[in-house]
């Protein structure tokens, strides 16, 4: 055991690093705990220790200075990418866990310069992250307002004339317009159309589709 202990010795800067790096994977991943996100405050928090322990381990064993000092902490860069990657996923129009993947990069990227003792870039770039974390839900609700919505509608075939109608009226209610697909099968057309608008003119939006009588089916 003395054989073991004496390999690296301990020293109590590590501690002071490893609560850093706890405080700073509490703060990335306090959003998304609150907003109950995949990867929460365990998950960073871990991620960011972890990273501190690659790095001191890399600086340990690489006697410091040497060119194997970042050898082990190099390999957290790529090995993170695909831990952040198995948060991604495609949900129709939308892509969700980009930012809790993103969250997940900078957590390893702050434990690493905590574990290097680069503590004022580490709470440097800390701070600018919680910084965007709260302000990104913030100017959206009050400086940019705009949502992608994809309308599914379906009309009888001899009704395929309202067509140019729905679309004239919601044109002047959305940003951007894209018709995606058209299919006419069994006497019926459905339309797939992929709108930008701004989230103020959502109810008004939903209000023409729905009181238009010649729509069988809709979808939003």
């Amino acid at each position: 055991m003395d054989f073991l202990f004496n390999q690296i010795e301990w020293d109590w800067n590590d501690l002071v690093k490893a609560i850093l790096s706890l405080l700073a994977g509490f703060v990335l991943g306090f959003e998304r705990e609150w907003k109950d996100k995949s990867a929460g405050f365990k998950t960073i928090s871990i991620i960011c220790l972890g990273s501190t322990l690659f790095s001191l381990l890399s600086l340990k064993l690489g006697a410091g200075d040497s060119e194997d000092a970042t050898r082990i902490a190099s390999y957290v860069v790529s090995g993170i990418g695909f831990l952040g990657a198995g948060v991604i996923f495609k949900d129709g129009v939308n892509v969700n866990g980009l930012t809790t993947a993103s969250i997940i990069w900078m957590s390893a990227a702050v434990g690493m310069a905590i574990g290097f003792g680069i503590y004022l870039t580490a709470g440097i770039f800390l701070l600018a992250c919680f910084f965007i974390i709260i302000s990104g839900p913030l100017l959206n609700k009050y400086v940019i307002h705009n949502i992608v919505r994809i309308a599914t509608i379906c009309v009888d075939q001899e009704d395929i004339e309202t067509r140019q109608e729905i679309i004239r009226d919601l044109k002047p209610l959305v940003k951007q317009f894209k018709m995606k697909k058209q299919t006419l099968q069994e006497g019926r057309l459905t339309m797939e159309i992929e709108v930008l608008i701004d989230k103020r003119n959502i109810r008004e939006f939903e209000h023409v589709l729905l009181s238009n009588k010649h729509i069988k089916e809709l979808s939003l």
